[in-house]
């Protein structure tokens, strides 16, 4: 079973930044993948970014490019999203998510606020 966990939510104001960390336990196979979605109140969970277990792909979603940038330490077996030019917008719930595929993820982590104001 994999266990996720995400630190480094938090309160900013817009125009400023975060990294979020997000650390995996249990079988690296469910680990291949990795990646960040969010949920905004009222709103389904959106990915932003995926990144597989070299690092070498890495997808993202366009209303994040080139403000957000994921990546992972796979010795620690942890994920970061680096989060600049941050907005009110991006206000939502943080999620960290595994599975074996990009396409598909199957484990979940308890999510963390951000929370940008204005």
């Amino acid at each position: 079973q994999v266990q996720l966990v995400e630190s480094g939510g938090g309160l900013v104001q817009a125009g400023e930044s975060l990294r979020l960390s997000c650390t995996a336990s249990g079988p690296t196979s469910s680990t291949y993948a990795m990646g960040w979605f969010r949920q905004a109140p009222g709103k389904e969970r959106e990915f932003l970014a995926g990144i597989d277990w070299t690092g070498s792909s890495k997808y993202y979603a366009e209303s994040v490019k080139g403000r957000f940038t994921i990546s992972r330490d796979t010795g620690e077996n942890t994920v970061y999203l680096q989060m600049n030019s941050l907005k009110v917008e991006d206000t939502a719930v943080y999620y960290c998510a595994s599975g074996e595929v990009l396409t598909a993820y199957d484990y979940w982590g308890q999510g963390t606020q951000v929370t940008v104001s204005s």
